[in-house]
């Protein structure tokens, strides 16, 4: 019979390997009950679901990401664009950030694992708009109440080849 794993004597890679496997895993696991959502009713029935979903998990994530990394309450643009780099799926994707002005900022998901795949399998992209729309806002509020939260486009939006999405955050004083 093995012992369990002790993360504490494990190498900086196998750790850095183990996030980015965990991240793989939940990526999967979210893709697969979509999938079976869609399977068992229609991609509208299984969008409806997902959206609730991120409407409760949003802010859970967003809560323990400031509670691990210290972001304050109330945080602004600055604890947002620290908690969107702690995602489950930010090593997984390529992020960037554009300062606006000192009220907002734009965020930019340039690859998605996720329609980088349906791309290569020849699917179109997958209509993730909607969703979007309330994670992002959820998210961002949850860091902090002042947030606002625009889409600037977003699958089935047409966008450029530099960016599956794109989303403008505003502090509203």
């Amino acid at each position: 019979m093995s012992n369990p794993v002790n993360f504490e004597e494990l190498t900086r890679e196998e750790l850095l390997k183990i996030i980015d496997m965990y991240a793989k895993n939940w990526l999967a696991i979210d893709g697969t009950w979509f999938l079976a959502a869609e399977q068992r009713f229609d991609i509208d029935t299984a969008i409806a679901l997902d959206t609730e979903s991120w409407r409760k998990f949003s802010p859970i994530e967003a809560k323990r990401i400031m509670k691990e990394i210290g972001i304050p309450p109330n945080s602004g643009l600055e604890g947002l664009k620290k908690a969107l780099q702690y995602r489950v799926y930010a090593r997984l994707n390529r992020q960037s950030f554009e300062d606006v002005d000192d009220t907002r900022f734009i965020f930019r998901m340039e690859k998605c694992r996720v329609q980088d795949a349906r791309k290569r399998k020849g699917l179109p992209d997958f209509p993730c708009k909607s969703v979007g729309l309330v994670e992002y806002t959820e998210f961002a509020k949850t860091i902090d109440s002042r947030l606002k939260t625009r889409c600037l486009g977003c699958p089935p939006d047409p966008h450029p080849e530099e960016w599956w999405c794109a989303w403008e955050f505003i502090l509203d004083e």
